[in-house]
């Protein structure tokens, strides 16, 4: 028995091009992207289909962004999906090979922003586990100083978005996904810090390096995302198959500094 066809709807590169420009995408704009390349149906030509209608709904004068976070480069006593055994620790954080902007895998974000980080052109943030890729005439600007201790606040390439004055782009995902969110982390009254660890590569070589950073969870991010979704104006429309919601990066930051407030206990520095 033949196998059935692929489910659709068929999605090319001028299909999908005219569902962005149709959600509202402009030519010169700067945008964040959060994205799921199956929600959209059946793509011809995959991942660089869908980067290349963004990057022809921005036009040479916009700057396309997406997550590039590799999580993976942490402190293994912290790993839990799955664990690992204790006596492996010693090893892997002598071995991690340390980040590099220009070989290490986006990992957990989808294989669009993987895309973009490869593309011919893409800047790439610093942070270890927590950077950004970004293509266009402000991506330099975007990602440059890119804090090892400050993971999503205001030395992040966040806080240069909405200087920016940037939108994001919920393309098939929720907004559990949106990292926007996690600035205003950083700006709640005491928040909690931790330490962070990973392997950098440092004038003096390869170095498993620990510091202090605001503790960071997307818990609640979905309900934030819906009570943000009720008071402020989000574009909302199809692309493909997909959900695609449009809004301003500086009213979710905002809105989700008051909402962290009143539904998250205050924290002191640990």
């Amino acid at each position: 028995m033949s196998p059935p066809p692929q489910a659709g709807p068929l999605c090319t590169r001028g299909s999908l091009t005219a569902a962005l420009r149709d959600l509202g995408l402009r030519p010169g704009e700067t945008v964040l992207v959060h994205s799921s390349l199956s929600s959209l149906g059946w793509v011809c030509g995959g991942a660089e289909t869908v980067v290349r209608a963004l990057l022809d709904s921005l036009g040479d004068d916009g700057t396309l962004v997406v997550p590039a976070h590799s999580g993976g480069n942490s402190e293994p006593a912290d790993w839990h999906n799955p664990p690992v055994p204790e006596a492996w620790w010693p090893a892997i954080r002598a071995c991690m090979p340390p980040y590099d902007p220009r070989v290490t895998p986006a990992r957990g974000v989808g294989v669009i922003p993987e895309t973009v980080r490869n593309w011919p052109g893409a800047l790439r943030s610093a942070h270890p586990q927590t950077s950004f890729a970004a293509l266009g005439p402000r991506a330099a600007g975007i990602v440059d100083g890119h804090a090892l201790d400050c993971q999503l606040g205001e030395r992040s390439p966040l806080a240069r978005l909405e200087e920016a004055g940037a939108r994001i782009l919920l393309l098939g995902t929720g907004f559990d996904t949106c990292t926007a969110f996690h600035l205003a982390e950083y700006r709640v009254p005491a928040p909690r810090v931790v330490d962070n660890s990973f392997a950098v590569m440092t004038p003096g070589g390869r170095r498993w390096s620990t510091v202090r950073d605001v503790a960071i969870t997307s818990d609640g991010f979905a309900e934030l995302g819906a009570a943000f979704e009720k008071e402020h104006p989000v574009v909302r429309g199809r692309v493909g198959a997909a959900q695609a919601r449009l809004f301003p990066l500086a009213d979710a930051v905002a809105h989700a500094v008051t909402w962290l407030r009143e539904h998250r206990p205050l924290s002191v520095p640990g």
